[in-house]
């Protein structure tokens, strides 16, 4: 199954901020035009997932393997297995497909 990328805030970063780093760390490209998404709590104490969708203005994905096992680029008549319907991600991507976002 693959989901949307994730990644944790860190002290004295904005969310902003750590959209653009985590996917510079996780896939190697940069991203413009963030927008907020939703949120959803998460698993751990004190701990809120938040979705961003954002804008990609071009470049090569390239992973780090420390960070993340595969990515790729997916088109909307691709229907692979989902993450949970309960999760921003999914809701993320059902979005997406919708042409909501």
């Amino acid at each position: 199954m693959y989901s949307v990328l994730t990644g944790f805030n860190e002290p004295g970063e904005n969310l902003e901020q750590t959209v653009r780093r985590e996917v510079g760390e996780e896939v190697g490209i940069r991203v413009r035009n963030l927008r907020y998404f939703g949120r959803e709590p998460w698993q751990f104490p004190d701990s809120l997932m938040i979705g961003f969708v954002a804008d990609y203005p071009g470049g090569v994905i390239r992973i780090d393997p420390s960070e993340i096992a595969e990515a790729g680029w997916f088109s909307r008549d691709i229907m692979l297995p989902f993450p949970s319907k309960e999760s921003i991600s999914r809701a993320l991507i059902a979005a997406w497909i919708r042409r909501e976002i």
